[in-house]
């Protein structure tokens, strides 16, 4: 990160929706659009932990008023993201996501949510982001208990392909995006692959269901975590693009027009492609239809990033490969580490389910243990 990123922000920032003011809206909305002010402004609604599958950070829904002589097409009705609470362990993940915001979102080329605006205090944790409510263009936010029509899974698939494929090795990773983490160096990573990792047995030991699906797949929380860090070795080690992160499908949504998008970017670093791919078809469709159609979904993302000009794209048996070896990523540190109060029971349970069976199908431990040193 840069020095800007790590420098206090100019106003004290709050973790409490109740407690947002004027004074640090106008802040917030500056660093995108510094002759943008607001007038007045009214809470909604608010979601903190547990609530509505808030996970990470809280929510809060604010109506705008905006003064005089702001762009017309400027969203009033916003949703900030604010930290769980002072001094929170996830500050790494919202340092990432207001850089992200700021410094990658305006040229994604992708369906993302627009920012009004991004700011992170370094001495505090404490972070605001404010995206437009998505749901002013009628968007569905779909999850592994609803059925998701296989038409909208292969958009994500061309979405995710999009993103790659637009910094697919790209030079700028050793130039204006050296900031951007990876899997195996930065705050992000360290959270995940060090922080984690105790919190991640905790789970093990006190859920009763992930304690039986590890011992059902015959190993263990700390094997798990042997197989994630050579799993992320041997990705650093293959080409580089930029990665959503954690494109599981509930940090997905759906437009009325046929497009679909990628919420989230906390975990957003420099990686392989089929960290995102591997873990947004095994989490997107129900087993059955995932042993039917992953193959094709996966010729469907290689096409796509040759029509978008990456003319050293993977073979598809390389592929298949990484797909499969990267499912232990999912099972370890996308659902093991995810208490059931962030997405409820279900939610819970249906993608331990669908990630756990694809470890098995997929004969990922082998492909793991080849990458082991």
């Amino acid at each position: 990160m840069n020095a800007a990123a790590a420098a206090p922000a100019p106003v004290a920032l709050t973790s409490r929706a109740e407690e947002l003011t004027l004074e640090q809206l106008n802040v917030v909305i500056h660093t995108r659009y510094p002759a943008v002010s607001i007038e007045s402004f009214e809470l909604l609604d608010s979601r903190q932990y547990g609530e509505q599958m808030v996970s990470t950070s809280g929510r809060a829904i604010l109506k705008l008023h905006f003064a005089a002589g702001a762009p017309q097409d400027l969203p009033d009705r916003v949703v900030c993201k604010l930290a769980l609470g002072a001094d929170s362990v996830m500050a790494a993940f919202y340092e990432n996501e207001v850089q992200v915001y700021t410094r990658l979102r305006p040229d994604l080329l992708i369906e993302a949510p627009r920012s009004l605006g991004a700011l992170y205090d370094a001495q505090s944790g404490q972070f605001v982001l404010m995206l437009e409510d998505l749901g002013q263009r009628g968007a569905r936010f779909p999850n592994v208990t609803q059925d998701v029509a296989l038409s909208a899974i292969e958009t994500l698939v061309d979405t995710v392909a999009t993103l790659h494929a637009s910094h697919w090795e790209s030079p700028r990773f050793s130039g204006d995006l050296s900031w951007l983490q990876s899997h195996v160096q930065g705050r992000v990573s360290h959270l995940m692959n060090e922080l984690a990792p105790p919190l991640i047995q905790h789970e093990i030991d006190t859920q009763v269901f992930k304690r039986e699906m590890v011992q059902r797949l015959r190993t263990t929380g700390p094997e798990l975590l042997a197989g994630v860090r050579c799993l992320q070795r041997h990705q650093s080690r293959l080409p580089q693009t930029l990665l959503h992160g954690d494109a599981h499908l509930g940090n997905t949504y759906l437009l009325p027009q046929g497009s679909a998008g990628l919420l989230d970017w906390q975990l957003s670093v420099r990686g392989y492609c089929m960290h995102d791919v591997s873990y947004l078809l095994v989490t997107s469709l129900p087993i059955a239809l995932r042993r039917e159609h992953e193959r094709s979904l996966l010729d469907r993302y290689r096409e796509r990033l040759l029509a978008l000009g990456v003319k050293n794209a993977p073979t598809a048996e390389h592929l298949w490969d990484e797909y499969r070896r990267a499912v232990v990523w999912g099972v370890y540190v996308g659902w093991l580490t995810t208490p059931v109060v962030n997405y409820g029971w279900e939610i819970n349970v249906v993608n331990h389910l669908r990630l756990t069976t694809a470890y098995e199908d997929l004969d990922t431990a082998r492909l793991v243990r080849e990458v082991m040193t």
